[in-house]
């Protein structure tokens, strides 16, 4: 981000109260254009969509459940509404802020922030995905949403990629299933895979950085040719990934299996521990999975 600052003077920077011994260097580099506006996510929406309004681009930046969920009446009426480039940043997507309690779990941005016209969604997996996807939203005028979470620290990005607004891209291949996953549990897909290739089940895995627009073309290309498709999500199983998965598959009438795997639907996760142990409690680790994969094959 202090890159793209520097090439860009029309680019400010808005946080909630948040970034202590991580945005330093983008207040100290950038002092007039870098904005604490305090625990108040609404006015710091509503001050972005101002901005943007004088031709200013506008990075808001916060913990997910706050950045979305708070502001959301500013987001849709403000920045959606007249279509402004303001790019809504959400970092601990999902249960990466575990010990928190329910008010940090982010479990329904995916499905909120979609359903907004003009609003894109992004979701990288790692850190090439990460660098990558800000790369496109900061050359894309208009409204994006990008949630953050915990890098694996795997590179799982290959030579020939070249990263895209509203594409997928294979990590792994597979003849039998596809497994698409968005997101940070991306390296859970993969171990995913990995177990299931042991049983003699073939699983491609394709990670998809961009929820919206969604790739509909590899999902087309994979469920012509696969016995089954699957996803995984670190986000509620009612209006995200899976749910823009099924239904692109419904939509083009193609007849597949599918099933969708995420968070648990209507209901909130009053468990404490560390994000392993919730995503273990909600069914979202790799054994779990290909259990459940392998029982809807059976099927």
């Amino acid at each position: 981000m202090l890159v793209e600052m520097k090439n860009d003077p029309a680019i400010y920077f808005l946080t909630g109260d948040l970034g202590w011994k991580a945005l330093e260097p983008v207040e100290k580099a950038f002092p007039k254009r870098f904005i604490n506006v305090g625990i108040s996510e609404q006015h710091m929406v509503s001050m972005a969509a101002g901005l943007a309004l004088e031709g200013k681009k506008v990075l808001c930046y916060s913990i997910a459940s706050f950045a979305t969920l708070r502001p959301y009446e500013a987001i849709r009426d403000d920045v959606c509404y007249h279509n402004l480039d303001v790019k809504i940043i959400g970092t601990g997507g999902g249960y990466n802020y575990p010990t928190h309690g329910a008010t940090h779990h982010t479990i329904e941005d995916f499905a909120i922030m979609r359903v907004l016209p003009h609003m894109r969604v992004l979701a990288p997996a790692y850190s090439w995905e990460a660098r990558e996807a800000t790369k496109a939203m900061m050359r894309t005028k208009g409204p994006f949403y990008m949630r953050l979470g915990k890098s694996p620290n795997i590179a799982f990005e290959k030579p020939t990629f070249l990263f895209a607004l509203g594409k997928g891209y294979v990590i792994r291949g597979g003849k039998d299933i596809a497994i698409i996953s968005t997101g940070n549990v991306l390296d859970i897909a993969v171990k995913t895979a990995e177990i299931l290739h042991a049983r003699g089940i073939e699983a491609c895995v394709i990670s998809m950085p961009t929820v919206k627009p969604i790739d509909e073309g590899i999902i087309r290309k994979h469920a012509a040719k696969k016995k089954a498709i699957f996803t995984i999500e670190e986000h509620s199983t009612i209006g995200g990934l899976g749910s823009a998965v099924g239904e692109t598959l419904l939509l083009n009438g193609l007849n597949v299996r599918f099933a969708k795997f995420g968070l648990p639907a209507d209901e909130f996760c009053k468990a404490v521990g560390d994000r392993e142990y919730l995503l273990h409690k909600a069914g979202l680790d790799a054994a779990k999975i290909a259990a459940r994969i392998q029982m809807k094959l059976r099927r």
